[in-house]
């Protein structure tokens, strides 16, 4: 049985918590990926089957919020940004917790100020080796309110077995990101280790590997982004990928098999085992259901879509960009930002600016409903998705109602036509939530 975490129930939907409680009952192996539709009318919205906070989040405020309430009267900091969530993280700062550093690793309050007598939050990222060690030297208690994600200490210790086996290390990851740096740091002292960005770095090593490049320009290309023990001549010869946790798995993949053509190039299927290790059990799940959830989203048409998550959440960014591949997207981090029935504010990730757009929303037509496409990153709670929703919907002149209602109707559906087994279950909320 899944793990449950206690966090506010201000972070909760009771509505959108059902109908993924209902999902997950009637598909436990998680095999149907299909999005949940709501034909509201003259609208439809289309959920992604997985969507929200993940494992690790869910873990790591459960953390934070209990150090605020066992340490009345203490100073509480956190190193950096709980998760990338910017409504969490005010909610945290309004507790009193104050933030050490910035996303990208700036100094808000001098670490000299800490004392063994202060509570330190590790984020969900995680931290590098050379903070836990200053934290250490200062007496600070490292292991009670350690929040790092589990899928995140999993890349640091396969990352330390391959070292072991002689192998180096392909971080895909965005340098600047505090859980890169973080890997980073840890499988660095293991293994020679290289953080690229995308595909297009990847088809360099590649040339590299086949004697293409040269050793000056990877230095000068990759300045920075490799350990001190990082011999590109020797240890591109010998490799592991693995993924930042919240890259897209399908780059991550692409990646490997970019790298892997290239070595089996040179050495050939019979030693190829001894240049690249199979590093697929680094993905994290909760990425890859996102994304993998968010494909089929896509794939079963929309009109334009909605994308909640903080501005500076990588995974959320990540599913903007899957989605803007195929129609008009907003990338959004409240309800805030749909300012009107004719104006959106979102960020637009190829100028990383705020950007309104207007008019966003298609017109209807008399033949058929526009479709909505929701989904929300890893870091964003379902209270805001739900906020988002009941936004639109006062803005479209729809009653919430119909929104309460099309949920059973979808939940029927899927219950009538599945081979689960699993009992029709009445839904609570027909009664409970009425006209809200």
């Amino acid at each position: 049985m899944p793990r449950t975490f206690c966090i506010p129930e201000r972070y909760s939907s009771d509505l959108l918590g059902y109908l993924k409680q209902r999902r997950g009952e009637l598909d436990p192996r998680k095999k149907d990926k299909s999005p949940t539709v709501l034909p509201l009318g003259e609208l439809t919205l289309k959920f992604a089957r997985h969507f929200g906070f993940c494992f690790g989040v869910e873990n790591a405020i459960e953390i934070a919020y209990r150090a605020v309430s066992e340490n009345p009267g203490k100073r509480i900091f956190l190193l950096s940004e709980m998760i990338h969530n910017p409504h969490v993280n005010d909610d945290l700062r309004s507790r009193g917790v104050e933030f050490l550093f910035t996303t990208y690793g700036e100094e808000c309050i001098p670490l000299e100020e800490v004392t063994a007598n202060d509570v330190v939050i590790i984020p969900a990222f995680g931290t590098t080796r050379e903070m836990f060690q200053k934290l250490e030297e200062k007496g600070v208690d490292i292991v009670r309110y350690n929040t790092t994600c589990p899928f995140v200490e999993k890349v640091w210790k396969r990352g330390a077995q391959l070292g072991a086996k002689g192998f180096a290390i392909i971080i895909h990851g965005k340098a600047r990101h505090e859980e890169t740096r973080a890997t980073f740091s840890h499988i660095s002292k293991n293994a020679p280790s290289l953080i690229i960005a995308d595909t297009e770095e990847a088809h360099w090593l590649s040339r590299f590997i086949r004697g293409q490049e040269t050793l000056s320009a990877f230095h000068e290309k990759f300045s920075g982004r490799f350990s001190e023990s990082f011999v590109p001549e020797r240890d591109l010869l010998r490799l592991g990928v693995v993924n930042q946790t919240t890259m897209l798995a399908s780059e991550t993949r692409d990646i490997s098999r970019i790298l892997r053509d290239a070595l089996l190039e040179r050495f050939g299927e019979s030693s190829i085992q001894e240049h690249f290790s199979d590093t697929r059990d680094t993905l994290c799940y909760a990425t890859s259901e996102n994304q993998e959830a968010t494909q089929a989203l896509i794939q079963s048409g929309g009109d334009v879509s909605l994308v909640v998550g903080g501005y500076n959440s990588s995974n959320t960014s990540h599913l903007v960009e899957l989605c803007e591949e195929h129609f008009p997207s907003y990338f959004v981090k409240g309800p805030e930002d749909l300012l009107s029935v004719d104006t959106i504010r979102h960020l637009s990730l190829d100028r990383w600016e705020l950007s309104e757009s207007s008019p966003w929303f298609p017109e209807p037509s008399s033949y058929r409903p526009v479709e909505v496409v929701i989904t929300s990153g890893a870091s964003c709670p379902d209270a805001l998705v739900q906020a988002v929703v009941q936004r639109l919907l006062e803005l479209r002149k729809i009653p919430f109602q119909r929104f309460v209602e099309g949920v059973e109707r979808s939940l029927q559906q899927l219950e009538r036509v599945h081979d689960s087994g699993v009992p029709s279950v009445p839904s609570p909320f027909l009664t409970q939530i009425g006209g809200e």
